[in-house]
């Protein structure tokens, strides 16, 4: 029997979709809230590992995210001009049956966890959040802001990075930095030969990738510094984009002059924030970007929000306490998230402050150890 009967959980991104999918599988009542209006997903895409993918197939949406993506084999890693100097192969954690990497769209990775959290049955409500929150020995009350009320076994805060439940409950004091990088997305249409991702390094620092995510489209993504965290004029982000890719030649080159309407172009500088243990305090935790943002470096953030949520339903689902519950469910997570940022922050720096001392292969040698183990 699970620990808890009835879940709230405070956003409906990646981490907040796929936990709510675990819990109603495990006979958890679930309510999200989502302070959006409705859903405004950037159409972008994302690198789905072979974690992640071990992940979807534990919530039981590995095939429809196979079905809407472009499963590949792994990354090759190139010059400036695209000349391939390695080739990384993934390894299949889920099993023979689906891909080491899978290209996806955050739309239809959305759509893919909301069908399964409507049909498992969970209750969500868009426009809506926290107002106030009280937290009591056996439950939690809340406030909503349309002045509903509720009360609950467990609220998760799944609210990303600039996190409210975070805020409330922990503090303001956790905040995310800015750390110095800045990064740049675009879809555009996949060439024929495009059927692996690469990641191509300018001599100065700045990185360019290009990502298969479906049999007609691929996107484009540069990673480099913006001294100052500038905000940049909307009907200029084509042009700046299209300069910020000048350095890269190779395939990548030839398809910048696809980056034409500024509006599909999406921006975004680089924050992080690591929540300090506990993750949890009373009747509330916290998941995914709010405990942990990570830099899209090694392409883990939204991985490990879904690591995050099959755990955390995992040890929810299991008869003991909440407190023993939520707190195992961190110890299985600290150290790896932990780490994961860590290395991704360090892989950012090195990127605006070449130290010749790191070992970049190394670090990157045990980021892999670390994903590849059970969660």
């Amino acid at each position: 029997m699970a620990s808890v009967n009835k879940v709230l959980i405070v956003g409906g991104g990646i981490g907040g979709l796929a936990l709510s999918i675990g819990l109603c599988k495990a006979g958890v009542n679930v309510d999200i809230v989502e302070v959006r209006q409705q859903w405004a997903i950037y159409h972008v895409g994302i690198i789905a590992q072979s974690n992640l993918v071990r992940a979807m197939v534990a919530l039981g949406v590995a095939d429809d995210c196979v079905a809407a993506g472009f499963p590949y084999s792994g990354v090759r890693f190139c010059d400036a001009n695209g000349r391939v100097l390695s080739e990384s192969p993934g390894m299949k954690l889920a099993g023979p049956g689906y891909p080491a990497y899978l290209g996806l769209t955050r739309p239809a990775l959305h759509n893919v966890l909301f069908a399964a959290s409507k049909k498992a049955g969970a209750v969500i409500r868009l426009g809506l959040t926290v107002a106030e929150l009280v937290q009591f020995d056996t439950k939690a009350a809340v406030k909503f802001t349309d002045r509903s009320s509720g009360e609950y076994d467990l609220i998760v805060g799944a609210d990303g990075v600039h996190s409210q439940i975070r805020t409330m409950v922990f503090g303001e004091h956790l905040k995310p930095r800015f750390t110095g990088e800045g990064v740049w997305r675009y879809n555009i249409s996949r060439p024929p030969n495009v059927d692996y991702g690469s990641i191509s390094a300018s001599a100065d620092g700045p990185k360019a990738g290009l990502i298969p995510l479906t049999r007609d489209t691929a996107y484009i993504f540069c990673i480099g510094p913006e001294p100052g965290n500038p905000r940049f004029p909307d009907d200029q982000l084509a042009t700046i984009m299209r300069d910020r890719l000048k350095p890269f030649g190779g395939e990548i080159g030839k398809l910048a002059h696809e980056i034409t309407d500024p509006i599909l172009v999406v921006y975004r500088p680089l924050e992080s924030v690591f929540v300090p243990s506990p993750w949890h305090l009373g009747r509330v935790v916290l998941i995914g970007d709010a405990a942990h943002a990570i830099t899209p470096h090694l392409g883990q953030g939204a991985a490990q929000a879904v690591e995050d949520a099959v755990v955390l339903a995992d040890e929810l689902s299991k008869n003991v306490s909440v407190n023993d519950s939520v707190a195992r469910f961190e110890r299985r997570r600290y150290e790896r998230c932990k780490f994961i940022l860590a290395a991704s922050l360090e892989i950012g720096e090195q990127e605006m402050h070449p130290d010749p001392k790191l070992d970049l292969g190394a670090l990157m040698a045990k980021v892999g150890e670390m994903v590849v183990q059970p969660i």
